[in-house]
Protein backbone atom coordinates (compact mmCIF):
# COMPACT_ATOMS: atom_id res chain seq x y z
CA UNK A 1 0.00 0.00 0.00
CA UNK A 2 1.25 3.71 -1.14
CA UNK A 3 2.60 6.27 1.50
CA UNK A 4 -0.75 8.42 1.82
CA UNK A 5 1.09 11.70 2.84
CA UNK A 6 -0.84 14.88 3.94
CA UNK A 7 -0.04 16.92 1.18
CA UNK A 8 -1.54 14.01 -1.61
CA UNK A 9 -4.69 14.48 0.68
CA UNK A 10 -5.01 18.55 0.58
CA UNK A 11 -3.96 18.02 -3.48
CA UNK A 12 -6.92 15.58 -3.49
CA UNK A 13 -9.42 17.48 -1.66
CA UNK A 14 -8.80 20.63 -3.44
CA UNK A 15 -9.25 18.84 -6.63
CA UNK A 16 -12.35 17.32 -5.92
CA UNK A 17 -13.74 19.26 -2.97
CA UNK A 18 -14.16 16.12 -1.09
CA UNK A 19 -13.75 15.93 2.32
CA UNK A 20 -10.60 15.16 4.29
CA UNK A 21 -11.12 12.05 5.58
CA UNK A 22 -12.94 10.83 2.36
CA UNK A 23 -9.89 11.93 0.36
CA UNK A 24 -7.71 9.77 2.55
CA UNK A 25 -9.53 6.72 2.21
CA UNK A 26 -9.78 7.50 -1.47
CA UNK A 27 -6.21 7.37 -1.88
CA UNK A 28 -5.50 4.06 0.27
CA UNK A 29 -8.31 2.65 -1.44
CA UNK A 30 -6.04 3.60 -4.96
CA UNK A 31 -2.81 2.99 -3.37
CA UNK A 32 -2.12 6.40 -3.81
CA UNK A 33 -2.65 7.33 -7.47
CA UNK A 34 -4.87 10.45 -7.43
CA UNK A 35 -6.68 10.14 -10.88
CA UNK A 36 -7.87 7.12 -9.73
CA UNK A 37 -9.05 8.27 -6.35
CA UNK A 38 -10.62 11.63 -8.24
CA UNK A 39 -13.19 8.51 -10.05
CA UNK A 40 -13.46 6.88 -7.22
CA UNK A 41 -14.86 9.59 -5.56
CA UNK A 42 -16.87 10.40 -8.65
CA UNK A 43 -18.41 6.94 -8.14
CA UNK A 44 -19.15 6.94 -4.62
CA UNK A 45 -20.90 10.80 -5.37
CA UNK A 46 -18.45 12.11 -2.86
CA UNK A 47 -16.05 14.36 -5.05
CA UNK A 48 -18.92 17.64 -4.45
CA UNK A 49 -19.67 17.50 -1.24
CA UNK A 50 -17.31 19.54 0.18
CA UNK A 51 -18.16 22.62 -2.00
CA UNK A 52 -22.13 22.44 -1.44
CA UNK A 53 -21.57 22.70 2.04
CA UNK A 54 -21.15 26.25 1.63
CA UNK A 55 -24.80 26.91 -0.07
CA UNK A 56 -27.38 27.82 2.94
CA UNK A 57 -29.44 24.90 3.85
CA UNK A 58 -32.82 26.05 5.22
CA UNK A 59 -35.33 23.42 4.41
CA UNK A 60 -35.32 19.87 5.01
CA UNK A 61 -37.42 18.60 8.25
CA UNK A 62 -38.24 18.50 11.31
CA UNK A 63 -38.37 14.99 12.74
CA UNK A 64 -40.16 13.80 16.26
CA UNK A 65 -39.81 10.51 18.16
CA UNK A 66 -41.39 9.16 21.17
CA UNK A 67 -42.30 6.25 23.39
CA UNK A 68 -44.12 6.94 26.43
CA UNK A 69 -41.76 8.28 28.86
CA UNK A 70 -39.39 9.33 26.42
CA UNK A 71 -39.46 11.68 23.30
CA UNK A 72 -36.70 13.88 20.82
CA UNK A 73 -36.88 16.28 18.16
CA UNK A 74 -34.48 16.63 15.62
CA UNK A 75 -33.47 19.14 12.39
CA UNK A 76 -31.59 18.30 9.32
CA UNK A 77 -31.78 21.06 6.60
CA UNK A 78 -31.47 20.74 3.10
CA UNK A 79 -31.55 23.32 0.39
CA UNK A 80 -34.78 22.79 -1.15
CA UNK A 81 -38.41 21.69 -0.10
CA UNK A 82 -38.02 19.33 -2.72
CA UNK A 83 -35.79 17.23 -1.24
CA UNK A 84 -37.60 17.11 1.81
CA UNK A 85 -40.10 15.03 -0.59
CA UNK A 86 -37.22 12.63 -0.91
CA UNK A 87 -37.93 9.29 0.46
CA UNK A 88 -34.16 8.49 0.71
CA UNK A 89 -33.38 11.59 2.70
CA UNK A 90 -36.45 10.67 4.84
CA UNK A 91 -35.30 7.33 5.81
CA UNK A 92 -32.20 9.12 6.73
CA UNK A 93 -33.99 12.00 8.94
CA UNK A 94 -36.36 9.18 10.27
CA UNK A 95 -33.40 6.88 11.53
CA UNK A 96 -31.17 10.07 12.91
CA UNK A 97 -34.81 10.61 14.81
CA UNK A 98 -34.45 7.01 16.11
CA UNK A 99 -30.99 7.39 17.06
CA UNK A 100 -31.79 10.24 19.13
CA UNK A 101 -34.02 8.71 20.80
CA UNK A 102 -31.40 5.90 22.30
CA UNK A 103 -29.22 8.80 23.24
CA UNK A 104 -31.67 11.29 25.03
CA UNK A 105 -31.38 13.97 21.90
CA UNK A 106 -28.58 14.90 23.46
CA UNK A 107 -26.65 16.84 19.68
CA UNK A 108 -23.21 16.28 20.47
CA UNK A 109 -24.01 12.60 21.26
CA UNK A 110 -26.39 12.13 18.45
CA UNK A 111 -23.55 13.55 15.93
CA UNK A 112 -20.84 10.88 17.14
CA UNK A 113 -23.56 8.08 17.78
CA UNK A 114 -23.02 5.52 15.01
CA UNK A 115 -25.79 5.57 12.05
CA UNK A 116 -28.07 2.38 12.10
CA UNK A 117 -26.30 -0.37 8.98
CA UNK A 118 -23.28 1.88 8.65
CA UNK A 119 -19.82 2.68 9.97
CA UNK A 120 -19.96 6.14 9.81
CA UNK A 121 -21.27 8.43 12.78
CA UNK A 122 -24.65 9.97 12.13
CA UNK A 123 -22.24 13.44 11.25
CA UNK A 124 -20.32 11.18 8.69
CA UNK A 125 -23.32 9.87 7.43
CA UNK A 126 -25.25 13.13 6.30
CA UNK A 127 -22.39 14.26 4.67
CA UNK A 128 -21.86 11.27 2.59
CA UNK A 129 -25.63 12.03 1.60
CA UNK A 130 -24.61 15.05 0.44
CA UNK A 131 -22.99 13.22 -2.62
CA UNK A 132 -25.59 10.96 -3.13
CA UNK A 133 -28.64 13.29 -3.07
CA UNK A 134 -26.86 16.68 -4.51
CA UNK A 135 -27.58 19.32 -2.23
CA UNK A 136 -25.75 20.58 1.36
CA UNK A 137 -27.11 19.03 4.45
CA UNK A 138 -26.60 19.60 7.66
CA UNK A 139 -27.90 17.76 11.08
CA UNK A 140 -29.08 21.01 12.69
CA UNK A 141 -30.01 20.61 16.15
CA UNK A 142 -31.72 18.07 18.45
CA UNK A 143 -33.55 18.16 22.27
CA UNK A 144 -35.17 15.38 24.22
CA UNK A 145 -36.89 15.50 27.46
CA UNK A 146 -37.28 11.96 29.33
CA UNK A 147 -39.87 11.48 33.12
CA UNK A 148 -39.96 8.84 35.34
CA UNK A 149 -43.51 9.09 35.01
CA UNK A 150 -46.32 10.53 33.18
CA UNK A 151 -45.50 11.34 29.34
CA UNK A 152 -43.56 12.72 27.15
CA UNK A 153 -46.06 13.62 24.26
CA UNK A 154 -45.47 14.78 20.38
CA UNK A 155 -46.89 16.40 17.74
CA UNK A 156 -46.17 17.20 14.01
CA UNK A 157 -47.92 19.80 12.32
CA UNK A 158 -47.81 20.25 8.82
CA UNK A 159 -46.17 16.54 8.01
CA UNK A 160 -44.52 15.75 5.13
CA UNK A 161 -44.74 11.93 6.19
CA UNK A 162 -45.21 10.22 9.86
CA UNK A 163 -43.41 11.87 12.28
CA UNK A 164 -41.96 13.96 9.45
CA UNK A 165 -42.74 17.59 8.80
CA UNK A 166 -42.16 21.58 9.46
CA UNK A 167 -42.88 22.48 13.08
CA UNK A 168 -42.16 19.34 15.68
CA UNK A 169 -43.27 19.75 19.38
CA UNK A 170 -42.71 18.00 22.69
CA UNK A 171 -43.96 18.62 25.82
CA UNK A 172 -43.31 16.79 29.25
CA UNK A 173 -45.44 16.47 32.05
CA UNK A 174 -44.36 14.77 34.92
CA UNK A 175 -47.51 12.94 37.55
CA UNK A 176 -48.10 9.53 38.76
CA UNK A 177 -52.12 9.90 37.32
CA UNK A 178 -53.15 7.54 34.54
CA UNK A 179 -50.67 8.35 31.62
CA UNK A 180 -53.18 7.43 28.89
CA UNK A 181 -54.62 10.72 29.86
CA UNK A 182 -51.55 12.75 30.66
CA UNK A 183 -50.42 11.72 27.37
CA UNK A 184 -53.46 12.97 25.61
CA UNK A 185 -53.36 16.35 27.27
CA UNK A 186 -49.88 16.62 26.61
CA UNK A 187 -50.38 15.93 22.89
CA UNK A 188 -52.90 18.89 23.36
CA UNK A 189 -50.79 20.96 24.80
CA UNK A 190 -48.06 20.26 22.17
CA UNK A 191 -51.14 21.30 19.62
CA UNK A 192 -51.23 24.60 21.48
CA UNK A 193 -47.21 25.05 21.56
CA UNK A 194 -47.19 24.59 17.81
CA UNK A 195 -49.99 27.67 17.63
CA UNK A 196 -48.97 30.21 20.14
CA UNK A 197 -45.12 29.39 19.84
CA UNK A 198 -44.68 30.45 23.95
CA UNK A 199 -41.30 31.70 25.72
CA UNK A 200 -41.79 29.49 28.61
CA UNK A 201 -43.75 27.25 30.84
CA UNK A 202 -44.73 30.14 33.49
CA UNK A 203 -42.95 33.29 34.39
CA UNK A 204 -39.87 32.22 35.96
CA UNK A 205 -38.73 30.38 32.96
CA UNK A 206 -38.69 33.91 30.60
CA UNK A 207 -35.45 35.52 30.23
CA UNK A 208 -35.46 38.72 33.02
CA UNK A 209 -33.56 40.52 30.12
CA UNK A 210 -36.67 39.64 28.10
CA UNK A 211 -39.45 40.92 30.58
CA UNK A 212 -36.77 44.23 31.42
CA UNK A 213 -36.63 44.95 27.57
CA UNK A 214 -40.35 44.71 27.92
CA UNK A 215 -40.52 46.75 30.44
CA UNK A 216 -38.79 49.96 29.60
CA UNK A 217 -40.64 49.88 26.13
CA UNK A 218 -43.82 50.11 28.18
CA UNK A 219 -42.71 52.44 29.99
CA UNK A 220 -41.10 54.31 27.04
CA UNK A 221 -44.67 54.11 25.49
CA UNK A 222 -46.80 54.97 28.88
CA UNK A 223 -45.12 58.34 29.28
CA UNK A 224 -46.14 59.59 26.14
CA UNK A 225 -49.59 59.62 27.98
CA UNK A 226 -48.32 62.51 30.40
CA UNK A 227 -49.69 60.98 33.23
CA UNK A 228 -48.30 61.02 36.71
CA UNK A 229 -44.97 58.58 37.65
CA UNK A 230 -47.27 56.47 39.96
CA UNK A 231 -50.17 56.08 37.03
CA UNK A 232 -47.43 55.00 34.46
CA UNK A 233 -46.00 52.34 36.85
CA UNK A 234 -49.23 50.45 37.43
CA UNK A 235 -50.05 51.17 33.43
CA UNK A 236 -46.56 49.56 32.84
CA UNK A 237 -47.43 46.01 34.91
CA UNK A 238 -50.62 46.04 33.54
CA UNK A 239 -48.86 45.98 30.29
CA UNK A 240 -46.46 43.17 31.92
CA UNK A 241 -49.44 41.11 32.92
CA UNK A 242 -50.72 40.81 29.19
CA UNK A 243 -47.41 40.43 27.97
CA UNK A 244 -47.09 37.18 30.38
CA UNK A 245 -50.44 36.45 29.70
CA UNK A 246 -49.55 36.36 25.66
CA UNK A 247 -46.47 34.48 26.07
CA UNK A 248 -46.35 32.56 29.03
CA UNK A 249 -47.74 28.76 28.10
CA UNK A 250 -49.13 28.37 31.62
CA UNK A 251 -51.22 31.71 31.16
CA UNK A 252 -52.45 31.78 27.76
CA UNK A 253 -55.43 30.97 26.93
CA UNK A 254 -55.78 27.47 25.64
CA UNK A 255 -56.57 26.58 21.71
CA UNK A 256 -58.44 23.55 22.78
CA UNK A 257 -60.43 25.06 24.67
CA UNK A 258 -60.16 29.31 24.49
CA UNK A 259 -62.24 30.09 27.85
CA UNK A 260 -59.72 28.36 29.88
CA UNK A 261 -55.75 28.79 30.46
CA UNK A 262 -53.42 25.92 30.24
CA UNK A 263 -52.89 26.53 33.72
CA UNK A 264 -57.00 26.03 34.64
CA UNK A 265 -56.88 23.19 31.92
CA UNK A 266 -53.78 21.40 33.73
CA UNK A 267 -55.27 21.67 37.10
CA UNK A 268 -58.66 20.30 35.17
CA UNK A 269 -56.51 17.38 34.55
CA UNK A 270 -55.53 16.81 37.43
CA UNK A 271 -58.87 16.56 38.84
CA UNK A 272 -59.41 14.23 36.53
CA UNK A 273 -57.01 11.81 37.29
CA UNK A 274 -56.92 12.48 41.52
CA UNK A 275 -52.92 13.11 41.00
CA UNK A 276 -50.84 16.29 40.73
CA UNK A 277 -49.37 17.07 37.21
CA UNK A 278 -46.60 19.39 36.12
CA UNK A 279 -45.72 20.57 32.34
CA UNK A 280 -41.86 20.51 33.07
CA UNK A 281 -40.93 21.78 29.56
CA UNK A 282 -41.72 21.86 26.06
CA UNK A 283 -39.63 22.23 22.76
CA UNK A 284 -40.80 23.61 19.40
CA UNK A 285 -38.51 22.72 16.77
CA UNK A 286 -39.87 25.05 13.62
CA UNK A 287 -37.53 24.31 10.14
CA UNK A 288 -35.23 26.88 9.21
CA UNK A 289 -36.19 29.30 12.05
CA UNK A 290 -33.05 31.81 12.84
CA UNK A 291 -31.37 30.61 9.61
CA UNK A 292 -30.19 33.40 7.05
CA UNK A 293 -31.98 33.25 4.01
CA UNK A 294 -30.09 33.91 1.20
CA UNK A 295 -32.56 36.49 -1.04
CA UNK A 296 -32.10 35.35 -5.20
CA UNK A 297 -33.15 37.74 -8.26
CA UNK A 298 -34.65 35.06 -10.62
CA UNK A 299 -34.89 37.25 -13.20
CA UNK A 300 -31.60 38.31 -12.94
CA UNK A 301 -30.49 34.95 -12.46
CA UNK A 302 -32.33 33.71 -16.18
CA UNK A 303 -30.65 36.62 -17.45
CA UNK A 304 -27.34 35.52 -16.79
CA UNK A 305 -28.56 31.82 -17.64
CA UNK A 306 -29.60 33.33 -21.41
CA UNK A 307 -26.24 35.33 -21.67
CA UNK A 308 -23.94 32.52 -20.86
Amino acid sequence: MANVTASMVKALREQTGAGMMDCKTALNENDGDIEAAVDWLRAKGLSKAAKKAGRVAAEGLVAIAGSGTKGVVIEVNAETDFVARNELFQQMVRAIADVALSVGGDFEALSNAPFPGSDKTVAEYVQEMVGQIGENMTLRRSAGFEVSAGAVSTYMHSATAPGLGRIGVLVAIESDGDAEKVGQFGRQVAMHVAATNPLAVDVDGVDPETVERERNVFREQAKESGKPENIIEKMVEGRIRKFFEESVLLKQAFVIDPDSTVEQALKALEADIGSPAKIVGFERFALGEGIDKEESDFAAEVAAAVGN
